[in-house]
């Protein structure tokens, strides 16, 4: 039986922290392998995971090697199971991502001594031993409740130019899969917590590149716009990049997703992060870099599961010096009631996956 287990989740760790200890001389350092199913640069999901684990790297003293599957899902299964029998390159293999979670689950027992990381989905641990598998997952519904707070908040407080007065803003998924699916509810039903006769217009990708096909999210996010939404939410990896391209051809606003996708485009494109006025966090990077750190300390517990939220600091609205200076006094005020309530349980958010109990933060 699936055990989900609700833990402190610290976004800073120190040495301290965790008591742990410099690889010696004496003693071998760890090996770290990172599958990717798809590829790094998408400045979201995958970047994120990398970026947590190459900080590992450099601060924890692990060696890390990555592999990077491509975007072609018929390529998936054969890496993830070549990878995994290469049992002399690792002793931890990190993978994560709703799609490739049954093949994990498949052959996770076949390598007892091998331990795995496993994030974003949950696994069922009833059709697997697992004991050497840990599974983490992220309350992303709490965090684009959030994100459909500030969009509508924002087009209530007529803060923006070029609002439609239409009452709409769009969501745009990469598959029709519970886990998406999570975090459109949770924008949802944020967006009409302001403004109830609020429509969210939603659309997913679809095809065989759901996470990267950027000339979909181009075409979905500008129908979109067209019908009067003044902002996109995506939920769709790579495929978001086309709906930034989107609102900057309109003059319309985007949320991210995953990363601080504004701090990411900010230097290289600073006309299409203006788009951008705030992302819904993920902190993969930094869950990765704390399994890890945890690892090292063996206090990581493997064959359960974890779910982190905004009680955790695993997950919030990015709250940078763009947003800080387009975002209203009011919003803010908004935004920082919305964290208060869900973390007092005042406000539980809706979601499409297991339902956890809330515990009101202390």
């Amino acid at each position: 039986m699936q055990r989900i287990l609700r833990v402190a989740f610290l976004i800073m760790l120190g040495a301290a922290a965790f008591a742990v200890q410099q690889p010696t001389q004496a003693q071998a350092p760890l090996r770290v392998t990172h599958v990717v199913n798809g590829t790094l640069g998408d400045r979201s999901f995958f970047d994120s995971a990398q970026e947590g684990l190459e900080r590992a790297a450099e601060e924890l003293g692990i060696v890390l090697k990555v592999i990077e599957l491509g975007e072609d899902q018929a390529r998936w299964e054969p890496g993830i199971d070549d990878a995994m029998s290469d049992t002399d390159a690792y002793d931890i293999l990190v993978l994560g991502g709703s799609l490739v979670a049954d093949y994990l689950v498949a052959r996770a027992d076949l390598y007892p001594d091998k331990k795995f990381i496993f994030h974003d989905e949950p696994i069922d641990f009833s059709q697997c031993t697992c004991a050497n598998v840990y599974n983490v997952i992220y309350a992303q519904n709490e965090g684009s409740y959030l994100a459909g707070v500030y969009a509508a908040a924002m087009m209530q407080a007529k803060a923006l130019p070029n609002l439609s007065g239409k009452n709409l803003i769009g969501a745009v998924g990469g598959l029709d899969i519970p886990v998406i699916n999570d975090f459109i509810v949770g924008y949802r039903q944020g967006a009409k917590s302001v403004i109830p006769e609020l429509e969210v217009l939603t659309q997913y990708i679809g095809g065989d590149k759901p996470f990267f096909d950027t000339a979909k999210g181009l075409e979905i996010a500008l129908a979109m716009y067209d019908q009067g939404a003044d902002f996109t939410f995506s939920v769709a990896g790579g495929s978001g990049l086309g709906m930034i391209q989107a609102a900057q051809q309109r003059g319309k606003y985007f949320i991210g997703v995953d990363s601080d996708q504004w701090l990411l485009l900010k230097e290289s494109d600073p006309a299409a992060a203006e788009t951008i006025l705030t992302s819904m966090i993920k902190n993969v990077g930094d869950a990765l870099y704390r399994a890890i750190a945890l690892t090292l300390a063996d206090e990581l517990p493997f064959g359960e599961t974890e779910v982190v939220g905004i009680a955790e600091g695993a997950i919030g609205l990015a709250k940078n010096e763009y947003y800080e200076r387009i975002t209203p006094d009011s919003v803010k005020a908004i935004i920082a009631q919305a964290e208060a309530d869900i973390m007092a349980c005042r406000v539980v958010v809706e979601t499409t996956l297991a339902p956890r109990p809330c515990e009101p933060a202390k």
